[in-house]
């Protein structure tokens, strides 16, 4: 039902455990874009893909468990994650590319350079999750990630939760910045509602300070370009406790620091974006 309503827009990788959906568009360097928490690679096809596909080829997944793209076994980390989109890409012929990571995606990217740095030019991160951050997450989290939330709580709410109980929860990731007139229509209502989206979601979310602890002593080795956007008022993915500690950890990071901008600065600012994008590549000497 849900791949009947919001159809693939790109192709189909194999691997030996599944097949990851990819959109590619454009011709140039390789962009590579990887989407956050509970989303999908139409996240990007909304306007940044269109944006970027002048100057780049542009390679937007959709991660292991997401959109169309089957689950690879169990719930995966970024670093597992990073691995399985590395060999699609490889598959697809990318070659030094830019990886574009937003929110969770940033951890994946950052992953994906912590295993393979001299393979990538530079990563563009947008509110990215980098670190562990104090204090736990909220109830709905933690009882989405229990036996009882995957068993009853997620089934139910894939079933029952009506459009607007979504749109209010979009509302909250944007502000204070608008949600895009037709943005959930084009992401899929169907797709973001899927059980089985919902169970790898809040497990992989549960997850992720673990996985973080792991990966950030890692980071002040990486010596690639890397540029970062984050909005001061990011309610989702705190920047004092993200970017700011990216910032002070690696040389080679840069952060812009945005007023009045929530957790999804491709869509409140993609000329923004477009043009950090552009710096990295720049600076990783893939563009004048």
């Amino acid at each position: 039902m849900a791949h009947a309503d919001t159809a693939p827009e790109g192709a189909f990788v194999t691997l030996p455990q599944g097949r990851l959906h990819a959109i590619v568009q454009g011709e140039g360097p390789d962009l590579v874009m990887i989407h956050g928490a509970n989303g999908n690679a139409r996240d990007f096809s909304f306007d940044l893909i269109d944006r970027m596909s002048e100057d780049f080829r542009v390679i937007a997944f959709d991660r292991p468990g997401f959109g169309h793209s089957d689950r690879f076994g169990t719930p995966l980390g970024p670093l597992e994650q990073a691995d399985i989109l590395r060999r699609a890409a490889l598959q697809l012929g990318v070659q030094d590319p830019i990886l574009l990571g937003h929110s969770y995606g940033g951890a994946v990217a950052l992953a994906w350079a912590l295993r393979a740095g001299d393979e990538v030019a530079g990563l563009t991160l947008l509110a990215p999750a980098s670190h562990p951050w104090p204090g736990e997450l909220g109830l709905w989290y933690r009882l989405s990630a229990s036996a009882l939330g995957q068993h009853l709580v997620l089934p139910m709410v894939a079933n029952l939760a009506p459009r607007g109980s979504v749109e209010r929860t979009l509302s909250r990731v944007f502000q204070p910045d608008p949600v895009p007139e037709g943005y959930l229509d084009h992401l899929g209502l169907d797709l973001t509602l899927r059980t089985s989206q919902l169970q790898i979601n809040a497990q992989q979310v549960d997850s992720l300070k673990g996985y973080l602890d792991g990966m950030y002593p890692g980071y002040p080795a990486l010596t690639l370009p890397i540029e970062i956007v984050h909005g001061r008022e990011d309610r989702t993915v705190g920047l004092q406790f993200h970017s700011e500690r990216l910032e002070a950890e690696v040389e080679s990071a840069r952060l812009t620091r945005v007023d009045d901008m929530g957790h999804m600065p491709h869509h409140a600012d993609p000329e923004l974006v477009a043009d950090t994008i552009r710096r990295t590549a720049q600076r990783a000497g893939l563009l004048p």
